[in-house]
């Protein structure tokens, strides 16, 4: 019995991996992105923005 004792937590562990690179796959493409993009893209939009006006203060 010390054999199941040993695999137990490599199983649960691999179980674990597996569902996690299964909602990554998932959650990659689809309505999510095209949101995560155009908020990714406001935030550049944002920081360079602000690094634009800094260097513009400075000159």
């Amino acid at each position: 019995m010390d054999y199941v004792s040993a695999l137990v937590p490599p199983v649960v562990m691999a179980l674990f991996f597996i569902g996690v690179v299964r909602v990554i796959v998932k959650t990659q493409g689809g309505a999510a992105k095209a949101k995560e993009d155009a908020a990714v893209d406001a935030a550049l939009a944002r920081s360079e923005g602000v690094h634009q006006a800094s260097v513009a203060r400075d000159a």
